[in-house]
């Protein structure tokens, strides 16, 4: 299922973007997130879905959302992102991406 990808939060949108022009590192992320982005565009769930009493209660008061998806992307990292419907159109917002470590943590793993 095609999806539309957006960011829950415009400053996350512009850290992003700043990638782009940064350090050898966050080139590197930058990419990983742009080929991740092309895949959930393709196919909202290429992700692993989390299931639902595992979702960080944060993500929820926060964001308000009822599902949330992990994408793993290269070095450990993960994309954290959740699958919403607009009427006729399924949308994918990204919330955030972190290293394994911090993932763990906000898991509590």
């Amino acid at each position: 299922m095609k999806s539309k990808v957006v960011f829950a939060d415009p400053k996350l949108k512009e850290v992003f973007e700043n990638f782009r022009d940064s350090k050898a590192e966050d080139q590197k992320l930058y990419k990983w997130l742009n080929h991740a982005f092309d895949d959930i565009a393709e196919d909202a769930s290429c992700g692993i879905q989390t299931p639902k009493k595992l979702i960080p209660k944060a993500y929820i008061e926060k964001y308000g959302i009822d599902n949330l998806w992990k994408y793993n992307l290269p070095n450990a990292w993960r994309l954290l992102y959740s699958v919403a419907r607009d009427e006729f159109i399924i949308i994918s917002i990204i919330l955030e991406w972190l290293p394994h470590k911090e993932y763990e943590r906000r898991f509590k793993y």
